[in-house]
């Protein structure tokens, strides 16, 4: 997975640094784990802008992955490593022994012919989906769930990774890609190793109309809107536009928004790094 330098023919290849896919084994997709995937370019059921900077885009095809794992004690072969469009992330098809075709998010060092298992008994290798109740400690995981049989939820992006801390009762401490150390019910499933396409984060666009491929249209910013369309609007000159707060008002560094009486804080032990 290394990534990819061009000659400077253009400006716009004069930085431009992407993934070089030499860890994707094939081109085209599994058409049985296909669905249709419908762009609504930001707007609701009333034709009405919602979501802005939303438009346009390659075409895609949503490739369905299976996040439960819940195909248990079932060998499983890696057929292929491919690109999906949808996540940053590989995604890897698998091969399961009575016949079945599944994918999978691609954890680091997945390769091509390798056995993956799932559930109970199943040892703690890159790949294999186990219980956090039998991972040992410190191990580096991935895809966590948050809730027993509701699939992965946590550490699904690309060079994501949480750690096992400690199980304190019935819930296991781990410590999460934002810095969030928090309890989770040893009954909940995840992956061993880190998710794939590890050095995404270095990735260089080069131009804007790469940008505009991914269905992303130009952001305006605030402090060049009138007053009437934003808090930081207006102003003679070029002003600075006040303290930083989003379109609603509400302020953007430091200001919380978590809801206090939130059920789920009584299973956070240490809040994310500020």
């Amino acid at each position: 997975m290394a990534l990819k330098k061009f000659k400077p023919t253009t400006s716009s290849q004069r930085f431009k640094l992407v993934s070089a896919l030499d860890d994707i084994t094939a081109t085209s997709p599994e058409k049985s784990l296909l669905q249709p995937k419908k762009r609504t370019g930001g707007r609701n059921n009333d034709g009405k802008m919602t979501i802005r900077s939303i438009g346009g885009g390659h075409k895609q095809q949503y490739r369905v992955i299976d996040f439960k794992r819940d195909k248990e004690n079932v060998p499983a072969t890696v057929r292929t490593i491919e690109y999906d469009p949808n996540r940053t992330a590989r995604i890897a098809l698998l091969f399961y022994a009575d016949g079945e075709k599944r994918y999978i998010v691609a954890p680091n060092g997945l390769k091509v012919g390798q056995e993956v298992l799932s559930g109970k008994g199943a040892q703690p290798e890159i790949g294999n989906s186990l219980y956090l109740s039998e991972i040992p400690f410190g191990t580096v995981i991935h895809n966590i769930e948050l809730r027993p049989g509701q699939g992965a939820k946590m550490a699904r992006s690309a060079g994501s990774h949480a750690q096992l801390m400690s199980r304190d009762g019935k819930f296991a401490v781990i410590k999460l890609p934002s810095g969030e150390t928090r309890l989770i019910l040893q009954t909940c499933k995840a992956t061993i190793g880190i998710v794939s396409n590890t050095e995404h984060n270095l990735e260089v666009s080069g131009k804007a109309g790469r940008t505009r491929w991914f269905g992303r249209r130009p952001r305006t910013r605030a402090v060049v809107m009138n007053p009437v369309d934003h808090p930081m609007g207006g102003g003679e000159g070029r002003a600075s536009g006040g303290h930083p707060r989003s379109r609603k008002g509400l302020p953007a560094k430091g200001y919380k928004t978590r809801y206090p009486k939130k059920a789920s804080n009584k299973y956070i032990i240490e809040r994310r790094k500020k």
